[in-house]
């Protein structure tokens, strides 16, 4: 069996060896055996375990990786790869409201949100509907000072126009990558006076990085097939994971 020395796993991923030290004591990767000189003896497992979680962590972050790597360690291979699924869930609905969002800057006169019609005074559980946004969401960017309803002079219930939900498409699009409230302010602001040719770039930017973002799950979701091969979580020639369990033959769908 093929050893491995700290040093060269650290070198291969361009950290420190007190970081895989970090790693083995927090539970993600299994502890090494110790040679007769009490130095760590990695295996080509450890090895697997080790670029798993460094290709990881780009696209999913700390938290939700440590979860993955413990469930693999405890061969849930099924729980793993459901926490990895919803994840990239929610990057594609986070692509899917930064498209909505430039549709509508590029076309301010769009009346309609993917195939929702917009009126031109609407509710707030009317605008949570037509985004896909919680309504406390919209509540709380509206004590932040970020959205300004109107409000209905017979019962002072808040009352939403078009420029609203271009407004809230783009705080929910932006909050990732604009930290600071008051640049968000005058992003948002932007839009009510039509001047959005600057918000148009940051909603681009702001794309660029949630396809950046999937590229990075998927060089990790490449790693944990290749651990899971390497554990014997999946077998290299399991050919069950190749059969079909639909066909695509337009008069055989069901």
């Amino acid at each position: 069996m093929r050893y491995y020395k700290p040093i060269e796993i650290a070198q291969e991923l361009q950290i420190s060896t007190s970081a895989l030290r970090h790693y083995e004591s927090w539970g993600v990767v299994p502890s090494p055996e110790r040679g007769e000189n009490g130095y760590r003896l990695y295996t080509n497992v450890h090895r697997a375990y080790f670029r798993c979680l460094r290709a990881l962590i780009p696209g999913f972050g700390f938290a939700l990786t440590y979860d993955v790597l413990r469930h693999i360690q405890a061969a849930q291979l099924d729980q793993a790869f459901w926490l990895v699924n919803a994840e990239q869930a929610k990057l594609y609905e986070e692509k899917s409201i930064a498209d909505q969002t430039i549709a509508l800057l590029q076309d301010p006169h769009l009346a309609s949100v993917g195939d929702k019609k917009m009126k031109q005074e609407m509710t707030i559980g009317e605008v949570a509907s037509l985004t896909n946004v919680q309504t406390s969401a919209i509540r709380h960017w509206e004590k932040e000072g970020l959205l300004v309803p109107d409000r209905d002079p017979d019962n002072g219930y808040r009352l939403y126009t078009p420029v609203h939900v271009r407004q809230v498409l783009l705080i929910s699009s932006l909050r990732k990558t604009v930290y600071y409230l008051e640049k968000m302010k005058e992003l948002v602001q932007a839009v009510e006076h039509q001047s959005i040719d600057k918000v148009k770039e940051v909603a681009g930017n702001a794309l660029d990085r949630i396809h950046l973002r999937n590229r990075q799950q998927f060089i990790g979701i490449h790693q944990l097939m290749e651990l899971c091969i390497e554990t014997g979580l999946i077998g290299r020639k399991e050919t069950v994971l190749l059969q079909a369990n639909h066909s695509f033959h337009p008069d055989k769908e069901s």
